[in-house]
């Protein structure tokens, strides 16, 4: 068998008739018949580019060769081979081993007759002339989308190109409706999979299919088997997209000019226009999504609770994030304790665990939430006031504080952009050793890049601050959403919380202590209402007085105890005490448990049957659905 193979790409398509792939294939044809070459058999790519090697036709004739079925290739040129000079020269050399003759007619090429030297510098210059086309067209992308106008071939779901202007998109109200409750349903605590399935539960479209009921987007001739099954993947994308707040967004991906594939690219390379076309989801709401998208989920404990700080809470000394768990006494007392102090060896990252009892921050943050409220609607405008005077106070402090950090960011690069310059010279020179300029360039290269993301990270919240300066105004929207705050969920947090650090008991094991907890909400920062500044009264301060004194006292004992070594002692006896406490509260709680469903006893469970099955199932004895047991 002869293979005769053409390929033509779209760019091959503006340089006239001549590469056609009409013409190829009667090119082809000829020259076999006037050789005499047996059994001529067309393979075709058309309007596939030559830096791809998984071209169906190409991918075909390779195939056949690697069964011994093709005894010679002829092309028009080398370039209709491929414009990857190393994948051409592999290929070429694959096509040797099994002894196939290739014969490129216009560039004089046959690999049976002769050896063409200037073959692989022809190959190159096929691969230059793909890498030249393709800048050639990212430089127009470029300029379009640096013009303001958008770049994507589609538009995202919930909007629609409009038929007069391609380059505007007009929202479409339907698949709008969609969009916002997909947002509202995240704030609401569903996950991606929980929405898709509703979603799809509800017989909704997805993109692809309502899209293509316009006309528009990449599925118009696809078959899609189930027009509703909706991909939590699909619901993600939806949630990350800040085109839904009225921007252009361009150059959020990027190809490379040999395999085609879009590479995501980091952000601060995006190029964004902002209300250049009508929004669908306001700011706060996608901001919110963003937030509660990079924290861990709230999912529920081991007694189905779910805990709406987790996310929140901070340890005051180290940063690291606090994370609920249970007293172990028999009590069902959730605790949030500092995460860093756990990691092995304990007390290496943090030296306390900071614990802090959940109801008490929920308590705490009620209170204030309340009385910030009660604030707002006595005298709004003295409010508004307040939280802007102690907002600037705060900033002012925080924002000259990341200045200077900044500038000695800056005069630092300086200094070590001079200073590697000097240690290059002294080494071209002769002054410094070759090993001695290694790890000094190593050492300088290293602080320059810890140095440049930190001014990076600097710009960043300086940019933050200033975006915040209206902050106050925007935080009364939010507290005027809710007439009560009896009972905070997890949307009214996310909502007003930004974050709680937690700082250490000022003595610990104490019964009666005090510990500080630093709430900082969202827009305002840190702030507290006029009743929560007021100074305690004498009365009051000589109560703390006394317990000072207290915990001082019991502080005092427990240095003494643990000197002499009887603390040991006491310690056995404190949990031995504890221990038999424990298990007499926990028979309460499991009879208690018993009697609501939760738990089987053992002599009453069926062999193979696990003891803890769903409230709602048989108790007696028998399970009616074994997909129900955990």
């Amino acid at each position: 068998m002869t293979a005769l193979y053409e390929r033509l790409s779209r760019d091959d398509e503006l340089q006239g008739e001549s590469n056609s792939i009409l013409n190829q294939k009667k090119m082809l044809m000829d020259y076999a018949t006037s050789h005499d070459f047996p059994g001529p058999v067309h393979f075709t790519d058309d309007g596939i580019s030559g830096t791809r090697f998984d071209r169906p036709g190409f991918t075909a004739m390779m195939e056949e060769v690697r069964k011994g079925n093709i005894r010679a290739i002829l092309i028009k040129d080398m370039s209709r081979l491929g414009r990857d000079y190393l994948k051409v020269g592999q290929c070429m050399e694959y096509l040797r081993q099994q002894g196939v003759r290739l014969i490129a007619i216009n560039d004089s090429v046959d690999t049976f007759v002769n050896e063409d030297d200037f073959t692989p510098f022809r190959n190159i210059m096929n691969e230059w002339y793909a890498r030249d086309t393709s800048k050639k067209i990212k430089s127009v992308f470029r300029a379009k989308g640096n013009s303001g106008k958008h770049v994507a071939s589609t538009c995202p779901y919930g909007y629609l190109k409009d038929k007069n202007d391609g380059n505007h998109w007009i929202v479409d109200e339907e698949a709008a409706k969609v969009v916002r409750r997909i947002y509202q349903m995240t704030i609401e605590g569903y996950g991606p999979y929980q929405i898709a399935r509703t979603l799809e539960r509800d017989k909704v479209e997805i993109p692809g299919v309502h899209m293509a009921r316009f006309g528009q987007g990449l599925h118009q001739h696809s078959k899609i088997k189930d027009p509703y099954h909706w991909s939590s993947s699909t619901i993600v994308s939806i949630l990350r997209k800040p085109e839904y707040l009225g921007h252009t967004v361009n150059f959020k991906t990027a190809k490379h000019f040999k395999d085609k594939k879009s590479h995501y690219v980091s952000q601060d390379n995006w190029v964004i226009f902002e209300n250049t076309q009508e929004p669908i989801i306001d700011r706060e709401t996608f901001e919110l999504v963003q937030k509660i998208r990079g924290q861990v989920r709230r999912y529920p404990d081991g007694w189905g609770e779910i805990h709406p700080l987790t996310g929140l809470m901070y340890c005051a000394d180290c940063g690291a994030k606090m994370y609920v768990h249970r007293t172990n006494n028999g009590k069902r007392i959730p605790q949030y304790t500092c995460s860093a102090y756990t990691k092995v060896p304990v007390g290496t990252l943090c030296p306390t665990q900071h614990r802090v009892n959940e109801q008490n921050v929920l308590i705490l943050i009620r209170d204030i939430l309340r009385s910030i409220a009660e604030y707002s609607d006595l005298d709004r405008e003295a409010f508004v006031r307040a939280v802007c005077e102690a907002q600037e106070k705060q900033n002012t402090s925080d924002v000259e504080k990341l200045k200077q950090t900044l500038e000695a960011g800056r005069r630092r690069l300086e200094d070590l952009e001079k200073l590697i310059c000097r240690i290059y010279e002294d080494n071209i020179l002769g002054k410094l050793p070759d090993e001695r300029y290694r790890i000094l360039s190593s050492s300088y290269e290293s602080e320059r890049e810890k140095l440049t993301e930190s001014v990076r990270c600097c710009k960043k919240e300086l940019q933050e601050y200033n975006k915040n300066l209206h902050g106050a105004e925007r935080f009364i929207e939010l507290v005027d959403k809710y007439t009560s705050f009896d009972e905070l969920t997890n949307p009214m947090l996310l909502e007003l919380v930004d974050k709680v650090l937690v700082h250490e008991r000022d003595v610990k094991g104490a019964i009666d202590c005090t510990q500080e907890i630093e709430i900082f909400f969202n827009f305002v920062g840190r702030y507290l209402p006029p009743d929560f500044e007021s100074l305690p009264t004498q009365e009051e301060l000589d109560n703390l007085e006394k317990k000072r004194k207290k915990k001082e006292k019991a502080h005092r004992a427990y240095l003494r105890r643990k000197e002499s070594g009887w603390q040991k002692a006491y310690e056995a006896k404190v949990k031995a005490e504890k221990k038999a406490k424990m298990d007499a509260m926990k028979e309460e709680l499991r009879e208690e448990d018993m009697e609501k469903g939760i738990f089987l006893v053992v002599a009453d469970c069926p062999e193979g049957i696990p003891t803890v099955v769903r409230e709602g199932d048989s108790l007696n004895g028998k399970v009616k659905n074994n997909d129900n047991v955990r």
